[in-house]
Formats: structure tokens, C-alpha cells, sequence
């Protein structure tokens, strides 16, 4: 038997809201038996740090006026509903793999990784205990109100789309593709950020130019690209095909664009082994799209409250993070 929950679930917006009442709203369930499985954290409990919020994933805190503390909890989402079941370890898969890629991306753009350490940020070591293998100290930016998806194959909503009107996100595409199919070239799809429990809206590229200003809209479009198609040809190599993914940026106080939230992770893309890829099917996956799948089986309308997991999709969805870590960072 999987042990009683003892800690309450809170959420509010995926950046810090205006109110401090919001910061603490309540997930759309409340926790009970069978909630929890062992060494799995739904989320943190930082004392010495102010809260600013719980997202879908993340637990943020404030660190003095420059920094913030993000941890990445075992909470999974999906169709934008937060499921009552965390995914043991997923958090520290996670963050392990943000930040290799972090790491291999400085060079095309800076991201908000900081100097600060953990050790520094946190001093308590108890505390520090429980977030550690999880927890990054980044860089306090201005998030752009925009999420850059990059899809290298037609697959979920893209596919959906193309289905119907023979186009994704209003570009078109040749006639005749299969589920599952690389594109001709790598698309850049941008949609709007969503608050908890809301869902995203694809939006055309005239849009973020109205959002952002021209220059900023074609160097956020440029730069994702380039990541993808530079990650993409990376995890190839290893075995792993990234079908899509999407990135999230952020200004500093000099209006420089940074590589923010999470970079190329199961959650934020579609991992796809490439020794059992065929058009034609949705391929088994690396990421939660395992768990899509397992939902899409039941009858949930897709609003919460979200249906609880058996244990052996939450231990073959913990396998397949693990997997995707190590093939992907060799570690």
C-alpha cells in the first residue's frame, strides 16, 4: 500500500500573480489515500524562503531581490490538468536533463542558470535535503508571455489540425502526410501561455509580433529553431528522436534574451525511440505521452478532478523518464 499524503496540494499561476491570495489557491482535488508513492515529493515545504508560487510542476521561492529557487516536483500534468499522482524521481530526471542541455545550448543563447549555489541560496540543510538533485538557483527575469513550440514531426494536436485542414497552425503542409511523418523542415508553432487549469492557444507568428515587437518575435522564432534542430540531430545520435518541444525565454535588465523554465525535457517535448519509429502510428514515447495514452483509454472528460494512475503506469512512466536521462546525458 502506498503511504497517506500528509501534505496539502496548493497552485496559483505559472509566474508569480499580482495578489499574494492567489499564490496559495488550491489544486482541484483534495489529497487521500493512495495519493502518494515513496521518495516521490508532490511538493516542497521551504520555510526560509518567501513562496511565489506553485505551478503545474514547479515550487518557486523567492532568494533576496535577484534570484528565485525552482524545484521540480514529481507533480504530472496532462491536457492541463494536474494528475493526483506524482511519477518517483521525475523531478530529478527533470532538472538533470534541463541542465545538460542548458550546458549545450550556452552557445547559441544564455540561460537563467546563476552562480548561486544551492549550498548558498539554501543553507539549512535539512531543507536543502529534501530539494537536492532538484532544485536550480536561477536568475530573476522578465518571462515573455509567449511558449515557442518547434515541431519536427506531425503528431497530437498538429496532426489533429492537419487532418482537418491540410495545415498546423495555419502553415501548410504537403498532401498526403502520414501520423507520425518528419516534416519537411522543422515548424515554428507558438502559442500563448495558459494559467494553471487553463489551456494554451496556438497563435500565428503576426501574433507574437503584436505581442513582442518584430526584432524580439524573429530572434525567439531563429534561436528556438536552431536549438531544435541542433538538439534534434544530437539525440538522434543516441537513439532518440525529438518529435517536438517547446522552449520559454525571458529578458534580463538589459533586454538580453535568455533560455528560461526548462530546456528539452520528457515534459516539455516528445521523445520517441528511434530503433521502433513508423509513420503511420503514434510511436511509444520516452515522455508523458505514455501517460496520455493510458488517459485517452478512459472515460475523463479532461477536466479536473484528473482520475488517479495504477501503480504500473506511475512505475513504466518513472522508467521511461530514467530511460530518456540516460540515453539522452549518458548518466
Amino acid at each position: 500500500m502506498r503511504p497517506t499524503l500528509s501534505q496539502s496540494f496548493n497552485t496559483a499561476t505559472l509566474f508569480p500573480p499580482a495578489t499574494q491570495d492567489r499564490y496559495n489557491a488550491p489544486l482541484p482535488f483534495q489529497p487521500d489515500e493512495a495519493f502518494a508513492m515513496q521518495n516521490a515529493l508532490f511538493e516542497s515545504s521551504i520555510k526560509s524562503l518567501p513562496l511565489l508560487n506553485r505551478g503545474k510542476v514547479r515550487d518557486i521561492y523567492s532568494v533576496g531581490d535577484d534570484h528565485l529557487l525552482i524545484v521540480t516536483t514529481d507533480r504530472l500534468s496532462a491536457f492541463d490538468v494536474i494528475l493526483p499522482d506524482p511519477i518517483p524521481g521525475k523531478g530529478a530526471v527533470l532538472t538533470a536533463v534541463s541542465n545538460f542541455w542548458f550546458e549545450r545550448t550556452k552557445d547559441i543563447i544564455g540561460n537563467h542558470l546563476s552562480d548561486m549555489t544551492l549550498e548558498q541560496a539554501l543553507p539549512d540543510a535539512e531543507e536543502r535535503a529534501q530539494v537536492e538533485g532538484r532544485a536550480i538557483v536561477v536568475k530573476k527575469l522578465r518571462p515573455l508571455p509567449v511558449e515557442a513550440i518547434v515541431r519536427g514531426y506531425i503528431i497530437g494536436s498538429g496532426w489533429k489540425d492537419y487532418q482537418k485542414t491540410g495545415s498546423v497552425c495555419g502553415i501548410q503542409l504537403p498532401e498526403g502526410l502520414q501520423q507520425a511523418d518528419k516534416l519537411p523542415e522543422a515548424l515554428y508553432t507558438p502559442s500563448t501561455k495558459a494559467e494553471v487549469g487553463e489551456h494554451d492557444e496556438n497563435i500565428d507568428f503576426d501574433a507574437t509580433v503584436k505581442l513582442l515587437g518584430r526584432e524580439l518575435a524573429e530572434k525567439v522564432r531563429d534561436v528556438s529553431l536552431r536549438i531544435y534542430k541542433e538538439a534534434a540531430d544530437f539525440a538522434r545520435e543516441k537513439g532518440i528522436i525529438i518529435a517536438d518541444t517547446k522552449f520559454e525565454f525571458g529578458l534580463d535588465e538589459n533586454d538580453n534574451l535568455l533560455l528560461i523554465d526548462e530546456a528539452l525535457t520528457p515534459d516539455s517535448s516528445r521523445f520517441w525511440p528511434a530503433d521502433s519509429y513508423r509513420p503511420g502510428i503514434s510511436p511509444p514515447s520516452f515522455d508523458k505521452q505514455f501517460v496520455r495514452d493510458y488517459l485517452e483509454t478512459l472515460d475523463w472528460d479532461k477536466t479536473p478532478p484528473a482520475p488517479h494512475l495504477p501503480e504500473d503506469i506511475l512505475q513504466k512512466t518513472a522508467d521511461k523518464y530514467r530511460e530518456a536521462q540516460t540515453r539522452v546525458t549518458g548518466s
